[in-house]
């Protein structure tokens, strides 16, 4: 048995899943934080990616903006809104860093996952007309 994590995220549409992912991490990480702010720097790329895919296809009237990434991690959500390196994430490879600088253009938002419920629930009618894309980030 090795130390890699297993990650997983899932894509929803309105209310639908429309993709997942779930696989083995490449790198051997420290701690959970860092293990969510990988899987959430894939998932964040992904994101970007499908949502200007399906503005392209016309598909829907508008996109919410910006797109919500629901996490339950609070360091994996504080580091990706700060900007700069701290002591203890200062070894996570660069490639993944990519994520804070689309947070920082609006591009996302981090919410806390325990919101998610409440947040569907009282969305107003003519919002379900648009699409809100979320993303679950599951990590194991």
């Amino acid at each position: 048995m090795d130390a890699k994590s297993q990650s997983s995220f899932v894509f929803k549409l309105n209310s639908g899943v429309v993709a997942s992912k779930s696989s083995k991490q490449a790198t051997t990480v420290d701690s959970t934080t860092e293990v969510e702010y990988i899987v959430a720097s894939e998932a964040t790329k992904e994101a970007v990616w499908m949502k200007n895919y399906i503005q392209e296809l016309g598909v829907v009237p508008s996109i919410v903006e910006p797109v919500v990434i629901f996490c339950n991690n609070n360091g994996v959500i504080a580091q990706a809104k700060e900007l700069r390196s701290h002591h203890r994430t200062k070894h996570i490879l660069r490639r993944y860093n990519l994520l804070r600088e689309i947070v920082s253009r609006g591009t996302l938002e981090w919410t806390e996952s325990a919101q998610q419920k409440t947040q569907q629930i009282h969305l107003p009618s003519q919002c379900r007309k648009l699409l809100i894309l979320s993303i679950w980030i599951i990590c194991d």
